[in-house]
């Protein structure tokens, strides 16, 4: 049941903007951004959430609501509210350097840093992370809050299909990141199923919707995560629905990455020996819903979706505390002495 309260949320991506349903909030969802390839809400990846309706800019900051709390993702979000007389929070979801990265910026990232720490420390803001890679690379690592994910929303994987699966958007733009050319040796002549936004490659398309995920998800074999250390975590949100299915991970060896090697998946940075097992998972239906399985228990013992609640409760009063203690009142500072760009979505 939804309290009077009211969060203000920008819309970054759909899955992560989900789970803040349980919060038990009202939830106000700024869409039409800048930088979305989608401006309103798309249900392709998730229903709207229990008690939320969408928004656009100008109505949140002309909006009489009092927020209770206001949730950016980047630091055009922080400037875009900086007139609105609520405590705020930035969500990192990304890598600093993941972000520059893509972005092509030529912005010095220790300077991104210390700029954003002093102007945080200056209004008031609170700085949480989803996972303490991301608040390392960025230099907050006081609140680290991971997503959660319901493992009982996901039906058992069957496996029926012999074929790998990734999903992902835009992956000719996030080749280095993603390590796309590992990945394309790894799994030469395999069959593997590509799901997500990708109008430049043909034939990929993301899910009609979240049941088709499920359905997508459901009737694999495996999961594909690759990622460059340097920019990008060893897991996402999508690994973690597909763990929730059943399939076990196939990867490069990455720090970060939840999978144990030859129990809920295999790691390799060997193309060819991670094409070996592959093959072996196509060629042992049985083999892989056994992996698939314990992978499953990995999302139930990490990212938990009452732990999230639980989390990030503590991380909105955490913010409005260091709101009542600013400094300085955000609306003095001035756009144009803030870098924009990294973090965007």
């Amino acid at each position: 049941m939804a309290t009077d309260k009211t969060l203000l949320v920008f819309n970054c991506h759909e899955p992560w903007i989900h789970q803040l349903g349980i919060l038990g909030y009202r939830l106000d969802i700024i869409v039409n951004l800048r930088g979305k390839y989608n401006k309103g809400w798309d249900e392709r990846m998730r229903p709207l959430p229990a008690h939320a309706r969408l928004v656009t800019l100008p109505e949140a900051l002309a909006s009489p609501t009092e927020y209770y709390c206001i949730v950016a993702h980047n630091t055009t979000d922080l400037l875009d509210v900086r007139f609105r007389p609520e405590p705020r929070m930035l969500v990192l979801h990304h890598t600093l350097e993941g972000r520059l990265q893509e972005e092509r910026s030529t912005v010095d990232p220790q300077k991104m840093r210390d700029m954003l720490r002093t102007y945080i420390d200056l209004v008031g803001g609170h700085v949480v992370a989803t996972s303490m890679f991301k608040g390392e690379s960025w230099g907050f690592t006081e609140d680290i809050v991971p997503f959660g994910i319901d493992a009982d929303d996901y039906p058992l994987c069957s496996g029926e299909q012999p074929r790998g699966l990734r999903i992902c958007n835009f992956i000719n733009n996030r080749r280095q990141i993603l390590l796309w050319d590992f990945h394309e040796r790894a799994f030469e002549g395999v069959p593997v199923t590509l799901v997500g936004h990708n109008p430049d490659l043909p034939g990929v398309e993301a899910a009609k919707n979240w049941d088709h995920l499920k359905t997508i998800l459901q009737s694999h074999r495996f999961y594909i995560h690759t990622a460059d250390p340097r920019f990008e975590a060893g897991y996402n949100m999508a690994m973690a629905e597909a763990m929730a299915a059943g399939l076990p991970v196939l990867g490069n060896c990455h720090p970060t990455s939840p999978i144990r090697h030859g129990i809920t998946g295999f790691l390799s940075d060997d193309p060819a020996q991670l094409q070996r097992y592959a093959r072996m998972l196509l060629a042992d239906k049985e083999l892989a819903l056994l992996m698939g399985r314990r992978a499953r228990q990995t999302v139930v013992e990490r990212f938990s979706l009452t732990r999230f609640r639980h989390g990030f409760l503590r991380s909105i009063e955490i913010a409005r505390g260091k709101w009542y203690t600013r400094k300085i009142d955000p609306a003095s500072l001035r756009a144009e002495s803030f870098p924009v760009g990294a973090g965007a979505q």
